[in-house]
């Protein structure tokens, strides 16, 4: 299941930065990218417009949704399998001991 919903994820991730690098902008975007009059003549200027918007605002809806389901899949298969570290922790470590080592006098004290 969490792989389908990552594939499904991914994308429309990259159907999504694809709408909006084909909207046009003030800079130009990639809007042309498509070549010749063929691609002006798909739809006219403003509808051509109004379905990137629709399409956009379609596209970020389902990430959201899905980067939402993800992380609830995730978080629920977390809880399922994970232990806290303080369970797994050994009850009793002995720790090597360090000898005395005197110190060194101070120069100049």
């Amino acid at each position: 299941m969490g792989t389908i919903l990552l594939v499904i994820h991914l994308l429309v991730a990259i159907l999504l930065v694809s709408v909006i690098l084909m909207q046009r902008s003030e800079g130009g975007a990639l809007d042309g990218l498509g070549g010749g009059s063929g691609a002006s003549n798909f739809l006219s200027a403003r509808g051509t417009g109004n379905f990137l918007t629709r399409l956009t605002a379609i596209l970020a809806t389902l990430f959201i949704i899905t980067s939402i389901s993800l992380s609830l899949y995730h978080r629920g298969a977390a809880v399922r399998t994970s232990k806290s570290l303080l369970d797994s922790a050994p009850v009793e470590q002995s720790l090597p001991t360090v000898p005395d080592v005197p110190s060194a006098p101070v120069a100049g004290k």
